[in-house]
C-alpha cells in the first residue's frame, strides 16, 4: 500500500507545534534524493508491506504519543549524560524547551508511520539531524543548552527507541493479535533504522558538523 494514496491530512498531535516546520521552505535540503533512498530501504529491508504496517500502528499510536514520549524521555533522565542535551547551561531545566521539544517528539512518532517518505520526509529528516548538531540545536527554541548532540548518542538511543518492552504494549493496546502487533513492531524498527542512518549525514560531512561524533 502506497503512503501517498492512503493519506490527505497529516496526523497531528496538537493544532500549533512550536518549531515545527515540515513541508515549509525553512527546512534544510536533503542531499539524498528519492532514488538513494530506495537503496537504502533496500538495505534496511523496508518494504510496501512496512508502509501499510506502520500506518496500522500509527492509528494504534494515535492518543498515546504522550505516554510512550514519556517512557522515552524517563530513559534520558535517569543518565545526566543524556539528560544534559535539553537542560540549560546551568543544569536547570526549561519548561518552554522541554514542552516544545516533547511536541515535536510526539509529532515525530506520527509522521514516521503516516507521512509518505518522499523528497518532503527526506528534507525534515535532514533538519532533525541538523537540529542536533551546532548548526542548528537551540536556535529553534531560543535557548542556551549544550551545543551538539552527539552522533554515538543518537545511534545508541535507538535501542530504547527500538526496545520492544517499551514500544510493543503501545502497539498492543488496541487489541491486534501477537503476530500483527510483530508487524507493526518489525516496521518501525526498520524506518527508525532508516532515519538513524539519514541522521549521520552532517555528522560525516566535513563540511557541516565534523568531530561531533
Amino acid at each position: 500500500m502506497d503512503q501517498s494514496q492512503t493519506v490527505e491530512k497529516p496526523a497531528m498531535v496538537a493544532n500549533d507545534i512550536q518549531g515545527y516546520d515540515y513541508g515549509s521552505t525553512t527546512v534544510a535540503r536533503s542531499p539524498i534524493n528519492v532514488k538513494d533512498l530506495e537503496q537504502l530501504k533496500e538495505s534496511a529491508g523496508f518494504t510496501p508491506e512496512d508502509e501499510r504496517w506502520l500506518r496500522a500502528a500509527g492509528d494504534v499510536l494515535k492518543g498515546q504519543t504522550a505516554p510512550l514520549v514519556e517512557k522515552w524521555r524517563a530513559v534520558i533522565s535517569a543518565h545526566p549524560h543524556l539528560a544534559r542535551y535539553s537542560l540549560r547551561l546551568d543544569g536547570q531545566k526549561d519548561p518552554h524547551y522541554s514542552e516544545a521539544s516533547g511536541l515535536r517528539f510526539q509529532q515525530w512518532v506520527l509522521d514516521t508511520c503516516f507521512r509518505p517518505y518522499d523528497q518532503d520526509w527526506l528534507n525534515y529528516q535532514q533538519e532533525i539531524a541538523l537540529r542536533h548538531t551546532s548548526v542548528k540545536k537551540n536556535k529553534t527554541d531560543n535557548v542556551q543548552s549544550v551545543p551538539t548532540i552527539h552522533l554515538r548518542d543518537i545511534i545508541a538511543f535507538a535501542a530504547v527507541i527500538n526496545d520492544p518492552d517499551i514500544i510493543k504494549p503501545f502497539l498492543a493496546a488496541k487489541g491486534h493479535s501477537s503476530a500483527d502487533v510483530d508487524r507493526m513492531y518489525q516496521a518501525w524498527r526498520r524506518s527508525i533504522s532508516l532515519q538513524i542512518a539519514l541522521w549521520t549525514e552532517p555528522y560525516t560531512n566535513s563540511g557541516t558538523a565534523p568531530d561531533q561524533w
